[in-house]
């Protein structure tokens, strides 16, 4: 099946039947503490859109624990770049309609926390098709080690996804059921 029609599909059942769930907290806490992080770290995290499953509860706990938020922005060609954000500052709406910081204060995530449409057991996602995620991916990895965590309902797990040689593979995937290492 292309990516298209599996994007179609899995859109259009997350919209009419999984509306506000989020992850755990405490299994986000466990990943954590497997790789020892320590607070004040940077967290790439996400606002969510189109009924994507809930990041917004998890990230104000971070930020209590004293981590730094930060949320992207996405420019022309598909670029994509994150900036420092708190909970106390404003965001306004992109040109997709996507919150965003306000402030440009620039930062290179240690922790990413990534929207999907689908995965796969070999934690490859499926995206919208624009590819930011994997392209940022790729920039970050070269400047330094980022944990990737994909966020998504147990349903959208498929059996494989279609992958081509422009598509990371995650670190983890995080349902509001299970952990997938």
């Amino acid at each position: 099946m292309s990516k298209e029609i599996l994007r179609k599909r899995l859109i259009n059942l997350r919209k009419t039947k999984y509306t506000n769930q989020s992850i755990s907290y405490v299994q986000l806490k466990k990943i954590l503490k497997r790789f020892k992080f320590k607070k004040n770290l940077i967290i790439g995290g996400y606002y969510p859109i189109n009924n994507e499953i809930g990041s917004l509860e998890i990230l104000k706990k971070l930020e209590n624990n004293n981590f730094r938020i930060s949320l992207p922005i996405t420019k022309k060609k598909n670029i994509m770049n994150f900036y420092e954000w708190s909970f106390k500052d404003p965001l306004r709406s992109s040109q997709r309609g996507i919150p965003e910081p306000y402030k440009k204060n620039k930062v290179l995530p240690d922790i990413l926390l990534v929207p999907l449409v689908g995965f796969d057991k070999n934690k490859f996602r499926l995206g919208y098709g624009g590819g930011f995620y994997d392209r940022y991916i790729i920039k970050l990895s070269k400047l330094k080690n980022v944990l990737t965590i994909g966020f998504a309902f147990p349903f959208q797990e498929i059996e494989k996804i279609p992958v081509n040689k422009f598509d990371q593979q995650l670190d983890f995937i995080l349902t509001n059921n299970k952990i997938i290492r």
